[in-house]
This record gives C-alpha cells, sequence and structure tokens, in this order.
C-alpha cells in the first residue's frame, strides 16, 4: 500500500496536546498504527498507508477535543482513542459529559463505558459501577459526587466503605475516627483531592459536607439530601449490603462500586455485591454498569494483568450459591 503524507494545523495548545511529555503520545499513535508523525511547526504531519493516516488522524481529533474542552490530556486518552480507532470498543464518547469540578480542568469520560456510567448516575437514585481496578469507577463516582455537591444538589458526600483488615483490628489503630478510617478511604481521598483540591476538601469535612465512615457505623441511620458512595462493595456482607442500601432517604441518590474478581471476605460466598447485582438488577431506579478490561485506562499493563486473571478464573469452576436451591 503507498505511503503518502499529509498535514494537520493545529494551535500551539492542540500540539503539546498531541505530542505529549517527551513526545510520548505521537509514539504511541506510531506503534499502534505503523505510522510517521512529524512535527514541523503549526501542526503534524502523518506518513502512511490511508487506512493508518485515517486511523491515526482520529485519534488526534479526540486529543484535540479534549483540549479544547479543558481537559487534562494524558497517555490514558490516547490508548483510549486508539482503542476506538481499533474497533473494540474503548474510546471517546461522541457526547461526553463534562463535570465542571477539578483543579486540573474539565473531567470527561475517557472512554464509552464511563460515559454510560455517568448518564446512569445522572438518572438513577441507586447505581453500581462494577469491574476490574483501573477503570474509573470509584474516581468518577467522586467527581460526580463532587460536581453535585459543589452545585448545592445535595447537602453531603458521604463515604463509605467495608473495614476488611489483615490481621488488625480497626479499634486497635492510633487516633479519633476519623484517623482510622482514612487508611481505608485513601482512594477515595486522593480522588476528592485531585477534583476538589485538599483545601477545599478538608473544608468540607470540617463543615461536615463530606463525611467519611466504615459501613458499620451506617446503621440506624438514615441519609437524606446525601450523594453516597459504597467503595469496595464486594467485601460487604449480605446483611451488610442490605443495611446500607436501606440507608437512602429523600433527596439522596447512592453509588455502589465494587470488583468482584477481588473479594478479601474468609466466606467469598457471603459477598454482598454479586447478590446484590443478582436481586436488584431490574428493580425499577437501579442502574448497572458493568466494566470490562477493555475499559481500563490506567497504565496498559494493568489492562494485560485483568486480562490474565480473567483467564484464568475462566478455567475455573464456581461453586453454587448457598442460596440457589433450584427453585
Amino acid at each position: 500500500m503507498a505511503r503518502e503524507s499529509e498535514f494537520l494545523a493545529l494551535d500551539d495548545a492542540s500540539l503539546r496536546a498531541v505530542i505529549g511529555p517527551n513526545s510520548r503520545h505521537v509514539a504511541l499513535i506510531e506503534d499502534a498504527f505503523k505510522v510517521l508523525i512529524e512535527a514541523p511547526g503549526g501542526g503534524v504531519s502523518i506518513n502512511g498507508g490511508a487506512r493508518d493516516r485515517a486511523n491515526a488522524r482520529a485519534v488526534i481529533a479526540g486529543l484535540i477535543t479534549r483540549a479544547e474542552k479543558g481537559a487534562e490530556v494524558n497517555e490514558a486518552d490516547v490508548r483510549a482513542g486508539i482503542g476506538q480507532a481499533r474497533g473494540v470498543g474503548k474510546g471517546f464518547s461522541n457526547d461526553p459529559m463534562a463535570l465542571p469540578v477539578g483543579k486540573r480542568g474539565a473531567i470527561v469520560p475517557k472512554t464509552d463505558a464511563q460515559a454510560r456510567y455517568l448518564d446512569i448516575l445522572a438518572h438513577h437514585e441507586l447505581s453500581f459501577g462494577v469491574g476490574p481496578a483501573g477503570t474509573g469507577k470509584t474516581f468518577l463516582a467522586a467527581a460526580y459526587g463532587a460536581s453535585l455537591l459543589r452545585r448545592g444538589q445535595v447537602d453531603r458526600l458521604v463515604i463509605t466503605r467495608p473495614a476488611v483488615e489483615a490481621g488488625e483490628k480497626l479499634g486497635f489503630l492510633p487516633g479519633d475516627l476519623n484517623e482510622k478510617v482514612d487508611p481505608y478511604l485513601a482512594p477515595i481521598w486522593e480522588a476528592l483531592n485531585d477534583i476538589l483540591g485538599p483545601e477545599d476538601v478538608q473544608r468540607r469535612r470540617d463543615k461536615g459536607e463530606i463525611e467519611a465512615a466504615p459501613i458499620a457505623f451506617m446503621r440506624g441511620r438514615t441519609l437524606s439530601h446525601a450523594f453516597v458512595i459504597v467503595d469496595e462493595a464486594q467485601n460487604t456482607s449480605r446483611l451488610q449490603m442490605k443495611m446500607v442500601l436501606t440507608r437512602l432517604g429523600e433527596g439522596a441518590r447512592m453509588v455502589v462500586t465494587g470488583d468482584p474478581s477481588q473479594i478479601d471476605l474468609l466466606n467469598p460466598r457471603d459477598s454482598g455485591l454479586a447478590h446484590a447485582l443478582r436481586i436488584l438488577r431490574d428493580v425499577k431506579g437501579v442502574g448497572v454498569l458493568e466494566f470490562e478490561a477493555q475499559d481500563v485506562v490506567r497504565h496498559a499493563m494493568v489492562e494485560r494483568i485483568v486480562r490474565a486473571y480473567d483467564a484464568d478464573a475462566a478455567l475455573v469452576r464456581p461453586g453454587p450459591d448457598p442460596e440457589d436451591t433450584g427453585r
């Protein structure tokens, strides 16, 4: 196939987004489609076969769109665009929902699955985001909850998760409740600090607008006018899951996130997440988004690791559900 060259004129901001730090972005595109991308000034030239150039051009167009929306462009965005161009369902949404938060610019979905996830969060009182690590399910839940808090659509952001310890009991850790709980909620705090900034997060925690607690502390409460994130839900028991789901009060919404393949319970069959998905999936007001390995937007190695574990799990036949009696 004949190799030809075409030139795309770009402004400085778009050019920086396309090239990336140390030309990393163009290197990924070149490697994916066997093209040569150069930046002679005022834009980029793409040299390669017609189909390869078209694929590279599509990825570049997606990066430019993100840059124009004020979003930070990183390697995950490049890999997502490459995935879409290859037709594996991993790429930019045609109509991404920009969230008006983020200290590094607008936060927008990086894959079609993420865009569907945000749509589910917006239109359901109870949402489930489940799947492997690195798909953005917890980060986007935190971003969506933070946007509701900023717009005054909820009074509080409540974050809870089971405290599954590795040989240590929560009560033996030093400090007050927040100091005991914070190590278990590190991923949430990292996300909120990235979205709102550490100072704003601390100010809202001091005012009670952002609250974190183990699931055990949810018993007996009614959470009204709040956005509730139940993280690491695969490690809840069935009784804990029922308890926390029934905490919803007037004007509240809840999102439950977890990875069913990473259960740390002594009895994995007691995991409340899989059970809740099975019995609630068709209930009115409930939305479910199941992420897959191809939706991973972290380092490319994470996707390969997830696929390897999924392949191994497929070789193991699971035992029967203790509640399934054949009825």
